[in-house]
């Protein structure tokens, strides 16, 4: 569900930049990410699972153990096939700042003169936490080749790795998973098979959708 209290000018202005860049055709000099994160609550069986018989479904009991929760970083380049999905302990400033140099560091991205990334507006996704992590120097080094486009507040639906992690979490992670270990390796199995599909993303939603959506004329609201 949107939830968009108030279309300000702010509004207006991160709105159409996220989508006049979502219009521009694929260039891998300027890839297009979208950057977001997802919670996963770890849960242990507390009784093992009784074997399956031929024809029957799988019984696990209703009783589980919380064994902590872990963080899952998701970079999705719609227009490009692929993504990155990785679980860390934590998602704090340091945690941010080495996905983003992890992903810009790949090879498909080593050459970019400009790594475009979607993001929303939690207090990690900043300069900041690059400073932080790695020193000023090196921080400007990072920052040199990426540009961070900030969605609206209360409007995380422009960012495609929203959707991205919807797909993840349906065909992934559904279930009880017990361990980090057992997390990553659903992850890296998930991320192999879509990225060998080169599984894009179809973003229909445009410019002049959203003017005629937000009753707006492009200069002002109506």
């Amino acid at each position: 569900m949107w939830c968009i209290p108030r279309v300000t000018p702010e509004f207006i202005e991160r709105m159409e930049d996220i989508l006049d860049l979502y219009a521009k055709p694929y260039n891998p000099r300027e890839p297009v990410l979208c950057f977001d994160e997802k919670s996963k609550q770890l849960l242990k069986d507390t009784r093992p699972m009784r074997p399956v018989k031929e024809g029957k479904l799988k019984r696990r009991d209703y009783e589980y153990e919380r064994n902590g929760t872990r963080n899952i970083f998701m970079t999705v380049e719609p227009k490009g096939g692929h993504r990155e999905a990785t679980v860390t302990e934590r998602r704090q400033k340091p945690d941010f700042a080495k996905e983003v140099k992890r992903v810009i560091g790949l090879p498909r991205y080593r050459h970019a003169s400009t790594v475009h990334i979607v993001l929303d507006n939690l207090n990690t996704h900043f300069e900041r936490s690059f400073i932080e992590t790695f020193g000023a120097q090196a921080a400007a080094r990072i920052m040199s080749r990426v540009a961070f486009h900030y969605t609206p507040k209360h409007a995380s639906w422009l960012n495609m790795a929203e959707i991205e992690i919807g797909i993840f979490s349906k065909q992934s992670i559904r279930g009880r998973i017990p361990t980090e270990d057992a997390l990553a390796n659903h992850a890296s199995i998930w991320q192999k098979g879509r990225n060998r599909e080169c599984a894009m993303i179809g973003w229909k939603f445009t410019v002049a959708d959203a003017r005629k959506k937000f009753k707006y004329d492009g200069s002002k609201l109506s």
